[in-house]
């Protein structure tokens, strides 16, 4: 194979195994792990199906994918034409540039049997390689770099890789990870073609990232694709990659090497950790799929006792300001005390004063129709001292107001946590995700609306409960 090029190319064409292992062969210090060859095996089986690689850091799943492949798709057999890489930032791309050209310039069969190349920078601001015997191009662009209408002659992108796109100052509001994700379905996708084949590495940073998103997606079969998963070490105990960590203590000396327990469950277990200050966690959640019907109680049946809708009007409806939440709760007795559960008709928008007045209004009527006395909870508060007072101007007479006191946000959730994790709360298995979503991260969410309306309507169902409520110390 190093002495015949129509040998070596005859055999590498076909397998980017073997195509790996001997231009990449430098970067191969261990026994290639089974995880490693699934992840090149799949690269070599289609050149259409999107792949998603979650591997631990130092695993080789970026240079495998994100160095060796796009050269392989150019000169092996799925024959690419244009090739689109996507780091992180502008910085991350220049150097996944450079660290392309080197291997071009200084790999000699590589350039041998690929060259010649020129590099060049778009018009767009990426940077490019284009091969001049194969006539096609590999660019490397970052995240913030607009590709609408990109095309290499007359070639969409017909390979995109994504590596890294997120870190975790990005995944920290839903801002960000609603800006990442929506640049990855209404930017990148839509700039290949129908045979355009995708590819995203990374990790999971948060239970909101893009690759949970993908994730979730490709479990629904809302996408298409193979997910693929590798912590350094699974749950059974297992290493996955023996040539590098041949016994317990390699694993453990590499755990001391690094350190921090965040970075090695987060980077090296593939395991979301939450912040340390976290309030309340997702396993806690507990849901209904049904509200039960009412039981016979003391000699009568037990009401659904009431509704109430917990507020949060917001002052502006500018694009900077918070929303107006609103979150409905009924009050439920059983045999052995109470339980809450919230409601899925969930309110979380930018309302003026008058459409958060209608917003009550309608609400009011829907739920009057179950239940005798809706009620609104609304703190008593600046301006929203306004609202109850509007409310019953319009004819609603049940409005509740309460004050928080001394109690910060997060003491007031926190003093929740109990019956949430207990199932004294539970929440609608659809219709309620964005509320758990600012419970579960309160603190890094950029809005929070959601959870002060939730936190009104729940100590006040605490403070002032139904007068036929009932409680009982269960022993």
């Amino acid at each position: 194979m190093t002495k015949d090029k129509k040998v070596r190319t005859a055999i590498t064409k076909e397998s980017f195994s073997y195509f790996f292992h001997f231009y990449y062969a430098h970067y191969v210090k261990y026994a290639t792990a089974d995880f490693q060859k699934e992840i090149i095996g799949l690269i070599e089986k289609s050149d259409k199906d999107s792949l998603f690689v979650v591997a631990f850091r130092g695993s080789g799943k970026s240079t495998i994918v994100t160095a060796a492949y796009p050269i392989w798709a150019i000169l092996g057999k799925q024959e690419k034409k244009f090739v689109v890489i996507f780091c992180q930032t502008q910085a991350q791309a220049k150097q996944h540039m450079m660290n392309l050209r080197r291997e071009l310039e200084d790999n000699e069969l590589l350039k041998k049997d690929l060259g010649p190349f020129r590099e060049n920078s778009d018009e767009w601001g990426a940077q490019s390689i284009v091969f001049s015997n194969t006539d096609a191009r590999i660019t490397v662009a970052s995240v913030d770099q607009s590709i609408r209408g990109i095309r290499h002659y007359q070639y969409r992108p017909d390979l995109v890789i994504c590596d890294d796109v997120e870190d975790i100052s990005s995944t920290k509001t839903r801002d960000s990870r609603n800006k990442t994700y929506q640049w990855l379905k209404s930017e990148v996708i839509p700039a290949g073609d129908r045979n355009t084949r995708l590819i995203i590495v990374g990790n999971l940073l948060h239970e909101d990232s893009l690759l949970m998103r993908l994730k979730e997606e490709n479990e629904k079969d809302i996408i298409d694709g193979k997910f693929l998963y590798f912590p350094l070490v699974d749950k059974k105990g297992k290493c996955l990659w023996p040539g590098k960590y041949p016994t317990q203590s390699d694993v453990d000396k590499e755990r001391k090497n690094v350190g921090s327990e965040i970075t090695w469950q987060q980077e090296y277990l593939l395991n979301i950790v939450p912040s340390e200050d976290q309030a309340i966690f997702k396993e806690w959640i507990n849901y209904y799929d049904e509200i039960p019907a009412r039981l016979k109680l003391y000699g009568g049946y037990s009401s659904h006792l009431e509704v109430r809708i917990g507020i949060d009007p917001a002052i502006s409806k500018s694009d900077v300001a918070d929303y107006t939440a609103m979150v409905p709760g009924l009050l439920y007795e059983t045999h052995t005390g109470y339980r809450l559960y919230i409601l899925p008709k969930i309110i979380n928008k930018r309302l003026s004063f008058p459409e958060t007045v209608d917003t009550c209004k309608t609400l009011y009527q829907s739920y009057k129709k179950d239940y005798e006395y809706p009620k609104f909870v609304i703190e008593d508060v600046a301006y929203q001292k306004a609202l109850p007072q509007q409310l019953q101007a319009e004819g609603i007479p049940n409005v509740m107001t309460t004050r928080p006191g001394n109690q910060d946000k997060r003491s007031r959730l926190v003093i929740l946590a109990n019956m949430i994790k207990t199932g004294q709360i539970l929440f609608p298995r659809e219709g309620a995700e964005e509320l758990i979503q600012q419970i579960v991260h309160f603190g890094v969410e950029k809005h929070d609306d959601l959870v002060d309306a939730f936190a009104n309507l729940a100590h006040n169902m605490l403070e002032k409960p139904p007068r036929t409520a009932r409680f009982y110390v269960i022993g």
